[in-house]
């Protein structure tokens, strides 16, 4: 883990703690994701937090003032104006990443990223979430994917460091390996 984790980290873990004493865990999740977003998507956003010579009061207003619009809650709109002052404005999707997990491991919950070459359908989406919950000792799995075209069929899913390749590919792969040792 790099300084930089640990610093997302420790900056989640006090989020976390307001959030779950207020008990807005999920909401402020959510409303962290809508943050991200719009910082994703405005450079100018980006660049202006990040620069050296704006005072930490200017940028606390700026955060403030985006997350107003955002119709964001109290909680969120001073964390986000806080992180911002400190500096650490290029850090919320990291520091959102790290509250997510903790959210996640509140409520027993584990996000797969799958990739396959379409879109799953929802009972196919249901049927995979079943399984590798089955797999993770019945935690709820969510999720999040993703289509990959370079895929032929079936589907790759990620879970932390455990990689479930329930791909074509990979079966190829696997028989080609099982040909070449004989």
């Amino acid at each position: 883990m790099t300084a930089a984790d640990g610093v997302d980290r420790s900056y989640a873990k006090a989020l976390f703690a307001l959030a779950q004493e207020r008990g807005q865990g999920d909401a402020v999740a959510h409303e962290l994701d809508r943050a991200v977003e719009v910082f994703s998507r405005e450079p100018e956003l980006r660049a202006f937090l990040g620069r050296p010579w704006i005072t930490a009061a200017v940028k606390r207003d700026a955060a403030a003032e985006v997350a107003a619009r955002l119709e964001l809650g109290t909680l969120t709109r001073d964390f986000l104006a806080l992180v911002a002052a400190h500096g650490r404005a290029e850090r919320v999707p990291s520091i959102a990443a790290a509250y997510r997990g903790l959210v996640d491991d509140a409520a027993g919950r584990v996000r797969a990223r799958v990739r396959a070459p379409l879109a799953l359908a929802a009972d196919e989406r249901t049927a995979l979430a079943g399984r590798l919950s089955g797999v993770l000792g019945g935690k709820q799995v969510v999720l999040e994917e993703a289509v990959d075209g370079a895929l032929l069929g079936g589907f790759v899913a990620e879970i932390g460091s455990l990689l479930v390749d329930g791909s074509l590919d990979g079966q190829l792969a696997r028989l080609r390996e099982r040909l070449g040792r004989g």
